[in-house]
Formats: C-alpha cells, sequence, structure tokens
C-alpha cells in the first residue's frame, strides 16, 4: 500500500468510529456539563502527554515513509486508540486538523534558552534573562507572532487533498495554553528571583507583571489581527483539562466566516509556580494582573495543578468563572463546598498512581472519595499529566474503566 492509501484507510476507520452513537452522544453530554445543566453525569477523561504517547504509539511501528503522511498516520492511530481501547469521554470528531503556521519571536533581544537533563522529555529550566529588573527592563521588547500565510494553505491544501472527502479539514490550535503570566515571569527573571522579589523589589516585580499583562494583551490582539483566532467552544480541549462544547458563546447558527472574538471564547488562568506564596501576596502580586486578561473572555476556567482553596477570595472575582481546577494536593471536601454546583468541578487525580507503578488500590481509593460527592458538584474527572505509562498503555484502558464503575 502507498502512503496515501494508509492515512485514507485509517481516516475511515475514525469517520465511522466517530459517528456512533456513543460519540455523537458526547457532545450533548459536555455541553450538559459546561452549561451546568442538572442532568449532567460526569465525564471522564485520560490525557496521555508528551513523550507518553510514544509509549502508546510506538514510532518505529509507524508504516508511514514519507514524512507528511507519516504526521498524519501518527495523528490518526491516536485517535483510534481512544475510540477503539481508551473509550473515555474524548469527545473525537471526524474531523482533520490543520495547525496554522506561526511563530512567536522571543522577548526582543533577550532570547529564551532552556538547559535540558538531556533525556527526552526530562526536566529542564530557564536560564533568566534579567539580572536586576530596574536595570535590564528597557532590554525587553513584546513578542511578535508571524504567520506564513502560503504553509499554512499548503498544510490545509495538502491535508484536503488526501483526506478531504473522508474527514472535515479545519484550522485548529491555540497560540498559547495560559493567561497565567507567571510562567512567562519566570522565563525571564526565574523563579527564585519571583518569589524573593515580592520582599526584595516589590515595585519592581509589580513594573515586570504590569509589562507581561499589556504584553499579553499585545500578543492576543495580534491573533486576531492575522485571523488566526480559532474556536474552543467545540470539540477541543481547554484549559488545564476538560473540552470545550458550550451553546453558551456563540449563536446556534455561528459559521467561521462571521468571524471570532475573545468574548465567544474560554478563557484561562492559573499560577501553578506560585503555589508556596501566601493568598494575599498571590491577590497583591499575582491575581491584579491576570484579571483584565480574564475579562475579555466569554466563559473562563481556573487552575491547574496548585490547591486554589486558599485563593478563592481572589479567583471567584473573575466574571464568567465556569470551570475550577481541583489538584490533587486541594482539600476536596472544601472545594465541594465552595463550588458546589455553580461552577464546573474539574478535578484532577494524581498520575503518580498510574504512571510509576500501577497502584490499584490508591486509584481506587481516591476514585471512591470522588464518588462520594459527586452528587453535589457538577463533575468532570481527568487523569492528565500521564508523561508515562512504562511502555504498558493497558494501565490507560483500565483506569478508564475502574472510572466508569464508580461513574455509571
Amino acid at each position: 500500500m502507498t502512503d496515501r492509501e494508509i492515512v485514507r484507510d485509517l481516516a475511515k476507520e475514525v469517520a465511522e468510529l466517530a459517528n456512533e452513537p456513543r460519540l455523537l452522544k458526547l457532545k450533548d453530554e459536555w455541553i450538559a456539563l459546561n452549561d451546568l445543566h442538572v442532568e449532567a453525569r460526569p465525564m471522564i477523561s485520560l490525557q496521555p502527554d508528551g513523550e507518553c504517547w510514544r509509549e502508546i504509539i510506538v514510532p518505529k511501528t509507524l508504516i508511514c515513509k514519507e514524512n507528511q503522511y507519516r504526521q498524519q498516520e501518527n495523528f490518526l492511530r491516536r485517535q483510534l486508540f481512544i475510540l477503539k481501547e481508551l473509550k473515555d469521554d474524548t469527545p473525537i470528531t471526524a474531523t482533520f486538523p490543520v495547525h496554522y503556521a506561526t511563530t512567536i519571536s522571543s522577548y526582543g533581544s533577550l532570547v529564551v534558552e532552556k538547559e535540558t537533563s538531556g533525556h527526552a522529555g526530562g526536566s529542564y529550566h530557564y536560564k533568566k534573562l534579567i539580572n536586576n529588573i530596574e536595570e535590564d527592563f528597557d532590554k525587553l521588547d513584546y513578542r511578535k507572532l508571524t504567520h506564513d500565510v502560503q504553509e499554512s494553505e499548503r498544510r490545509k491544501n495538502f491535508a484536503e487533498e488526501t483526506l478531504g472527502d473522508i474527514l472535515k479539514v479545519e484550522f485548529r490550535g491555540e497560540q498559547f495554553w495560559t493567561s497565567g503570566l507567571t510562567w512567562e515571569a519566570i522565563k525571564l527573571i526565574g523563579l527564585e528571583e519571583l518569589m524573593l522579589n515580592m520582599y526584595d523589589d516589590p515595585e519592581g516585580l509589580h513594573k515586570l507583571m504590569h509589562w507581561l499583562m499589556l504584553e499579553n494583551k499585545n500578543l492576543t490582539q495580534q491573533i486576531i489581527d492575522l485571523g488566526v483566532l480559532n474556536p474552543n467552544h467545540i470539540d477541543v480541549g481547554i484549559a488545564s483539562g476538560g473540552y470545550g462544547w458550550t451553546e453558551q458563546l456563540v449563536p446556534a447558527n455561528w459559521t467561521r466566516e462571521q468571524g471570532l472574538t475573545l468574548m465567544q471564547k474560554w478563557g484561562f488562568a492559573e499560577s501553578q509556580e506560585t503555589v508556596g506564596i501566601s493568598p494575599d501576596m498571590f491577590g497583591e502580586f499575582i491575581f491584579p494582573y491576570q484579571l483584565p486578561l480574564l475579562e475579555r473572555y466569554g466563559l473562563n476556567c481556573y487552575g491547574c495543578c496548585e490547591p486554589v482553596e486558599g485563593r478563592w477570595k481572589w479567583i471567584q472575582q473573575i466574571p464568567r468563572l465556569r470551570r475550577v481546577s481541583v489538584s490533587p494536593w486541594s482539600d476536596i471536601n472544601v472545594m465541594k463546598d465552595i463550588l458546589k454546583k455553580d461552577y464546573i468541578y474539574s478535578r484532577k487525580v494524581s498520575p503518580s498512581y498510574l504512571c510509576v507503578n500501577f497502584d490499584e488500590p490508591a486509584l481506587k481509593r481516591e476514585l471512591k472519595e470522588i464518588s462520594a460527592i459527586s452528587n453535589d458538584i457538577q463533575l468532570e474527572i481527568t487523569m492528565k499529566d500521564v508523561r508515562t505509562v512504562q511502555n504498558d498503555p493497558s494501565r490507560c484502558v483500565k483506569w478508564v474503566e475502574m472510572a466508569r464503575s464508580f461513574f455509571q
């Protein structure tokens, strides 16, 4: 078989499975959760991350030889793993995504660099770019987004020619993940300095955070002006877990040709890196610069791995806040009382019990604790940050089956 024939056969299988009743029903079920319908059931998803996918779809098992077809094959085989084996609530549709050919520059003459462990998928840290905020501040410049229109069209035309009669080909994907800002601050001044400057140079840190807020606004405006703003109210992953289907962001008859604004999208912020600071310091140095960014979005999500209960007096001020992360380090009962059914209780379970050793008793204990409060909340359960399964993809399948047994 030719490369083209291989990917077309895979696409046909994806299209057939994506149109089965269970998959079609997922749209309404995600809408029920995201729009806070009283009949919404708990939604369950497992999200392999980074190197883990290379353990599930092993590169040497790919058949296609030419790189473009090989990339298509890899994506389609991932979809089929979710559809045929994982069978969680990931809303796979008969769609093939194409990413815009965009690049984002560094901060002017200051180029972000990483020092890595040398192991693929291993640890790394950023080399700080600024040693003294006041002295080095003028070196900063806004990042610039560039779009290679011809390359974007080439990518889309190739996908259309290969798969367009089987799957719907469309541009998808975000240009950045979070409006949290602290991740970017750490790239510039370092994690320790971010913490210490709250004491040693509070004025300088406020100056930097304000600049980062303006820089984020500038970047999102470039995304809009270049016409590469994509919808996320559909079957795409959003924030730190969950999927975007909702009827509350765009009119029912909306089409891409009508254009899109930030008020028609989900927004997202977090500040995992500042987990060690007090709620009041979060309220002084971090939240005031996140809030103006989140105010521009139609619905908002907050949090990732950090426990947010101590910061709730600030976070609850976010307009149109809908999805709140309840991390493995949160008190799930305190969060139950805070969120009730007024927000999506986005519970992140610990990947450690799955990734290191498959600790079935610990995984069941965690699910049992969640099931005990599930009737009182608007619940989604996400197994994320799954960086390895020790070359045993069946662990993912077993966890989904286990979770289903608690939430029928």
